[in-house]
């Protein structure tokens, strides 16, 4: 028990510079290649019930996982209101260069998602070396422009005027505490759209997404297999599944799914 312990203690590295140093907890279990790379949904951190469970099946077949919480996040340094779509993609473009050698499949649950889009584009972009020993990626309920699409465009009008003359919104959450929206990372995240025209990740894309989500409509999964031009690709619709897609069968699916493409 107590080697396990050790071996799950986070690792801080240092992320970004002058005002905006901060420092990311990571944790990286030792294991084969293709490794995986998990990256988590909004509000969520590396302890959740998917990662937890990743992390479980990661150590039973003896595959490398990495994991951190994004700034403002689980044991990161932070608050989480003055996060932004930039600040977290720089985070996991830290911890995917920094922290793991080798091939990798990157994993990504909704906003964790988005943000493995985005950093595949500006790895692609800015570092091919870098975007190459990404071998292919797993989306879960991606929410890709969640700022804009799933959020701006989306809000009442009394929200959108809460933003702009207070600079924060509370957003109601059926998972806890309401999440404050603000200003910054509204306007921020346009800087980081990824849907306004066709790209090739390059790679392998599998998506799994539920029919019944609420929070990531199935028909934003649609509509993102649109806007991707690659020739591996695959849309996995889950008939009665909701956003988070934790229970048994679905982690079942996701694993299969990321032995699949590694």
């Amino acid at each position: 028990m107590t080697e396990i312990k050790q071996q799950l203690a986070p690792a801080f590295i240092d992320v970004g510079i002058g005002p905006d140093r901060r420092s990311i907890a990571t944790i990286v279990q030792p294991g084969a290649l293709p490794g995986v790379v998990w990256l988590q949904g909004f509000n969520s951190e590396m302890t959740s019930l998917k990662a937890t469970a990743l992390s479980e099946w990661a150590t039973q077949h003896g595959i490398a996982l990495t994991r951190f919480d994004y700034f403002g996040h689980g044991q990161s340094e932070g608050r989480f209101e003055d996060g932004t779509i930039g600040r977290w993609l720089d985070d996991a473009h830290a911890v995917l260069t920094r922290m793991t050698h080798g091939a990798q499949v990157v994993v990504g649950s909704s906003m964790g998602g988005y943000l493995t889009l985005a950093l595949i584009r500006r790895l692609m972009r800015e570092a091919p070396a870098e975007a190459a020993r990404v071998k292919a990626i797993v989306l879960i309920a991606p929410a890709w422009d969640m700022t804009e699409e799933l959020m701006w465009k989306r809000f009442p009008a009394e929200a959108r005027r809460a933003i702009e003359t207070e600079g924060v919104f509370l957003r109601p959450s059926q998972y806890g505490d309401p999440y404050p929206i603000t200003r910054g990372l509204i306007e921020e995240g346009r800087n980081h759209l990824i849907g306004q025209a066709p790209w090739d990740p390059g790679r392998p894309v599998r998506i799994i997404h539920g029919r019944l989500d609420p929070d990531v409509p199935f028909a934003h999964s649609e509509r993102l297999m649109e806007i991707l031009t690659g020739r591996d690709q695959r849309l996995i619709a889950v008939d009665d599944g909701e956003h988070r897609l934790s229970r048994p069968q679905d982690l079942a699916r996701l694993f299969a799914t990321i032995e699949e493409v590694r």
